[in-house]
């Protein structure tokens, strides 16, 4: 297992600049943020574009630092309710898997995500069409898709899941139309599921892992309750009682998820999702950041 992590942390960044960094830090991998260049959306980057793929500076990069390019990341709505935005997703998705195929990356990231106007079995029909040429063209190309299980609650207007890959059965559908699992057990904490109990059985299934810590607040929980602000909620992501942190500064048990992930034959990168307020907010914080986790998680892994 690599160690590796997310670039949408440091998006005025340069990928050279980033690949620099993680090699003379220690990490081995990178999942490349590879959202369209929009606009200062949070927790996005454009680090690989696959309208000016530059495939060979991209592998040469790589090469000379000794880092596996693990994943091309694009989590995005697939299900977004406007026709013309969902169809823009949809042919990001379908670019960044040629684009893998052709700088030999193994998997594209993104999300299902929802619809929120329609319940959750229309939404699952729905995603059953959607999904069936994305899935056939990242066959074909000899690349993995990969959905993470971030619940994206800010995405619904009373905070409930707008991503459908949030629990064990969503992935058993998710696995039947040829889906893969990027897991993160940040989400299944704050969700109330067991994070090691809900990976075991499905270790084979998971083509990609991201590392997010997270903490609770259960004595704010006990005024919101479970979704979270309902009131007064200026931020959508902000649901009140709890927050995500680097890996060692949360609750996640580290030595029990990297050790299910080996029990059960995962031999992938584990991708560090640097999201912590505390250690954000400046590039020197988020290095910090990055630095706790690497110095959390790198014991864990096998060398």
């Amino acid at each position: 297992m690599k160690l590796g992590f997310l670039t949408a942390c440091l998006p005025d960044r340069t990928l050279s600049d980033i690949v620099s960094w993680a090699a003379g830090h220690g990490y081995e991998a990178l999942e490349v943020a590879a959202w369209p260049n929009l606009g200062d959306r949070p927790f996005t980057a454009t680090h690989v574009d696959p309208d000016a793929l530059r495939t060979d500076e991209i592998k040469d990069l790589f090469a000379g630092h000794g880092l596996t390019l693990s994943s091309l990341a694009f989590y995005d709505n697939n299900l977004h309710p406007d026709p013309a935005e969902r169809a823009a997703v949809n042919a990001h998705v379908l670019k960044l898997i040629d684009a893998a195929a052709e700088l030999g990356v193994p998997t594209v990231g993104t999300f299902v995500g929802r619809h929120p106007g329609q319940s959750v079995a229309e939404n699952l029909r729905e995603a059953e069409r959607v999904f069936a040429p994305l899935v056939d063209r990242a066959g074909e190309r000899g690349v993995k898709l990969v959905i993470e299980n971030c619940v994206m609650e800010g995405w619904h207007p009373d905070g409930y899941p707008g991503n459908l890959a949030y629990s064990p059965e969503l992935w058993e559908w998710m696995f039947s139309i040829g889906l893969y699992l990027n897991y993160d057990p940040s989400h299944l904490v704050w969700m109330g599921i067991d994070p090691v109990e809900a990976l075991r059985p499905y270790v084979d299934r998971v083509a990609h892992a991201q590392a997010k810590d997270i903490q609770l607040f259960p004595e704010k929980r006990n005024r919101y309750g479970w979704p979270g602000k309902a009131v007064v909620r200026e931020d959508p992501w902000d649901t009140g009682w709890w927050r995500y942190r680097v890996p060692g500064l949360g609750q996640v048990d580290w030595v029990r998820v990297v050790d299910t992930l080996y029990e059960g034959g995962f031999d992938g990168v584990l991708s560090v999702e640097h999201e912590d307020p505390v250690w954000g907010g400046t590039e020197p914080k988020i290095e910090t950041g990055l630095e706790v986790a690497y110095r959390t998680l790198r014991p864990l892994l096998v060398a």
